[in-house]
């Protein structure tokens, strides 16, 4: 049988998904080429940002590598693209002088970026960031240059935003809008979004309209239109996309704001056909993943000749993880004069709900922080439910079973790829899936932005019970498949004593590893092998590195340890000198109870150390913080213990020594609890006679109250205790897990199982104690050795850690 001639224009996420649907209904009937303009195979472009930040590489978010082409006889021209069809001779011709005959032409060509019309815009510096190649440039920059502006508080400006800081530049985000993301989220939950990225070190300026970018050949700044100036190394553009139709105006296909399709997704010309950000349908242009892989699935059945459904266009929803912050939106998102609404907002938690009705009917929702919610709200949007429907269904806080297991079958798991949880539990059953990866191969589900894997997981673990996979674990980042818990079995039974050698041995898949495994490999080895390993500073993150926190404008802040709390006229003295002599900009009491010195310059910090002449509080680092003590006993009419002396003793034991995360602790003398023991990884609470011992509490965005682990009576007992606790944590937790997710994962049960028993509290604490007699103070070594000062202070630009 003679195969049909298919040829793709565009090897992007929607062109892609309609040739995988036309592969699942007919393999083998077709002759499929594809012409794509980069010199990669289909990657998920919803994870640049990742790439940008350099957690993640091409090959970690490819979605097809190569070996699927050959696999399919998929003939793909890469880093090659098509500029003109002749339809009448059913022809695409290419840059590289390559003709290709068709039989069905799919126009998939996507968009380009928005770039504003205004004076200064091709200057050096300038980019969009859309692609790898964007990517690339900008973290070339990053090396060379300090400030960036990006343009556009939307999702594509946040994430380049976030992926710069990461990189070390200091970002100010340049917003029309007085709220960020005004397109997908309304004003309460764009407000709540700014705080917390604000939290995270970015800088926004809001209400301003960019005139006209500065400098000569190289951008130099930015100056508005009310006539303000900000400096500038670098500008992102991220004020939008639009369609990308040169090729259907070159080809006379008839085109207005995208290329036009009816609701099978065909073109005026006939077997031309044209899906994903490039098509306009019913007026509508979509930018985002779901309806494009809709279109694919109504086009592949068209082009297949089974008929099926016609595409109707699609209720506009987004739901991802902006820096790190769950938001959803779907539907009308602003009230109007005839609508109501059902508003939640918890300002403790930082979460927001906001459901649109109309006629009775659910029509929009706004959910920021939590967004447990927002599967079932879309369906009820889809199918203009009433509103008395979400009224009576259960909740995660109301009902006594499974989440998932009290969703119907058609509701949405992977609303990217339009994945219900009657399709997954059906896989699951059919295929003998049982694992998240067999999952997402299978279904599609967890596939793109990987927001839903958490369901999918509970769905697996639902189905299959007792049954499911042990390979649900996660490596430790994208250079290795291997989980934490099997490189730490490795280096234990190879005695491996490096991170290159780690690396090595255990076949990363990069040869220096990542800006995320480095620093857990090295926290690793020195767990491991505490008496032979050597810190490897380079591993380590920028703060910790220079041992101050870097701010927002580039300078750092200082924090001299402050034991308990507890302080003399002779320190305050120092500070008060130092902060005289070096222009400190602010003095600010912190949370922790020590005095924070900011507005340093890098280069004053070494100098700025031996003048104070303390030891640092290590606020920078992966180890415990501060022990916030009240004054007890001493001086409190209701204190019943002495909780400033336990306090102190707690701190100077447990100084320095690293953990896989901050670790925070307090002491309070009565159960009125001043010291906020209840939210500290642990907390000490004197009751008459006793000591109350709380683990894995958490006062971030995340508030988690502490669980009871045991109560004693002496001070001893506290100390055998806490530093039991405080070594498993740091021989079990995954690098950069808190001790609340922690305790969560591990269960309160098990770990009191073994803080209780006698023999393994005594060998953690053996353990424990021979680490800590050799930790010494790595800021000695900064301040006795000038080489070390001239390359961290002088030199070198190391990576940010994010949030």
């Amino acid at each position: 049988m003679l195969k049909q001639k298919i040829v793709l224009i565009g090897n992007g996420m929607a062109g892609i998904r309609c040739v995988e649907e036309i592969l699942k209904i007919d393999p083998n009937s077709f002759e499929i080429t594809i012409f794509g303009s980069e010199p990669y195979p289909n990657y998920d472009r919803i994870q640049l940002s990742k790439v940008l930040q350099g957690d993640t590489k091409i090959d970690d978010i490819t979605l097809n590598d190569w070996g699927w082409y050959k696999k399919n006889n998929i003939l793909l021209y890469s880093d090659e693209t098509a500029i003109k069809v002749d339809t009448g001779k059913k022809k695409v011709y290419s840059d590289k002088n390559r003709v290709a005959e068709y039989d069905q032409l799919i126009l998939a060509t996507g968009s380009i970026p928005f770039i504003l019309p205004i004076p200064g815009a091709d200057k050096e510096g300038v980019t969009a960031f859309r692609d790898i190649k964007d990517c690339h440039k900008m973290t070339e920059y990053s090396l060379k240059y300090k400030k960036a502006v990006v343009i556009g508080g939307g999702l594509l400006g946040l994430e380049a935003a976030r992926g710069l800081l990461h990189l070390g530049m200091e970002v100010d985000v340049v917003h029309l809008s007085d709220y960020l993301m005004d397109r997908q989220l309304d004003k309460t939950a764009g407000k709540l979004l700014q705080k917390e990225l604000e939290s995270e070190g970015m800088n926004f300026l809001l209400e301003k309209q960019t005139e006209e970018i500065l400098g000569g050949k190289h951008v130099k700044g930015i100056r508005f239109h009310d006539g303000e100036e900000i400096n500038a190394d670098l500008v992102v553009m991220a004020v939008g996309i639009k369609p990308n139709i040169q090729i259907a105006l070159e080809s006379k296909i008839p085109v207005n704001r995208g290329i036009m399709v009816n609701d099978y997704l065909e073109t005026e010309i006939p077997n031309v056909y044209a899906v994903g950000e490039c098509a306009e349908h019913r007026g509508m242009v979509y930018g985002l993943v779901a309806p494009l892989y809709e279109q694919g699935k109504v086009l592949a059945q068209r082009i297949c000749g089974k008929g099926g459904d016609f595409y109707e266009g699609s209720v506009l929803s987004t739901q991802l993880k902006v820096s790190g912050v769950d938001v959803f939106s779907a539907g009308e998102i602003i009230e109007m004069d005839e609508s109501k609404s059902i508003k939640e907002f918890n300002d403790w938690t930082g979460t927001y709900k906001k459901i649109l009705i109309q006629d009775g009917k659910i029509t929009g929702a706004v959910l920021f922080g939590d967004i447990s919610e927002s599967s079932k709200l879309l369906r009820m949007i889809n199918r203009a439910a009433d509103v008395s429907e979400y009224l009576e269904s259960p909740t995660r806080e109301t009902s006594s079973t499974s989440f998932v297991a009290t969703m119907p079958d058609e509701e949405l798991i992977c609303g990217c790829n339009g994945v219900t949880k009657g399709v997954v539990v059906q896989a699951i059953g059919s295929q003998g899936l049982t694992s998240l990866e067999e999952v997402k191969g299978c279904t599609n589900a967890s596939r793109s932005c990987g927001g839903c894997k958490p369901l999918v997981a509970e769905l697996l673990e639902m189905t299959l019970g007792e049954e499911i996979s042990a390979n649900q674990r996660e490596s430790i980042c994208s250079c290795t498949t291997l989980s934490r818990d099997e490189v730490v079995q490795e280096i234990r039974e190879k005695h491996l004593t490096h991170t290159l050698e780690v690396m090595n041995v255990l076949g990363w898949s990069t040869s220096e590893g990542c800006s995320k495994c480095k620093p857990a490999l090295n926290y690793y080895l020195g767990m491991i092998h505490p008496t032979e390993y050597k810190d490897e500073r380079e591993s380590r993150y920028v703060n910790e590195r220079l041992h101050a926190n870097i701010q927002k404008d580039g300078t750092y802040s200082v924090v001299p340890r402050m034991y308990g709390g507890v302080t003399n006229a002779n320190d305050l003295r120092k500070i008060a000198d130092v902060a005289d002599k070096y222009n400190v900009k602010l003095i600010k009491l912190t949370g922790g109870q020590r005095i924070d010195l900011f507005g340093v310059e890098k280069a004053d910090l070494p100098s700025i150390w031996s003048d104070l002449d303390m030891p640092s509080g290590f606020a920078y680092g992966k180890t415990l913080r501060t022990v916030k003590t009240c004054v007890g006993e001493n001086f409190c009419r209701f204190g019943t213990q002495d909780s400033i002396g336990l306090g102190i003793k707690l701190e100077k034991k447990f100084e320095r020594i690293g953990t896989p995360h901050k670790f925070k602790m307090g002491v309070s003398a009565c159960p009125r609890n001043c010291a906020e023991a209840g939210i500290k990884d642990v907390g000490i609470v004197g009751v008459d006679g006793a000591w109350e011992i709380y683990v894995g509490g958490n006062g971030g965005t995340h508030l988690r109250a502490a669980d009871l682990l045991c109560k004693v009576k002496t001070d001893e007992e506290v100390v055998e205790m806490t530093g039991a606790f405080f070594q498993y944590y740091r021989e079990t937790a995954n690098y950069l897990e808190r001790t609340a997710p922690w305790v969560e994962r591990l269960g309160l049960a098990s770990i009191q199982a073994v803080i209780e028993d006698e023999q393994s509290r005594r060998e953690l604490n053996q353990r424990l104690n021979e680490a800590l007699s050799i930790v010494k103070d790595p800021w000695k070594e900064v301040l006795n050795n000038e080489e070390i000062q001239k390359e961290l202070y002088q030199n070198v630009k190391v990576p940010v850690e994010t949030k």
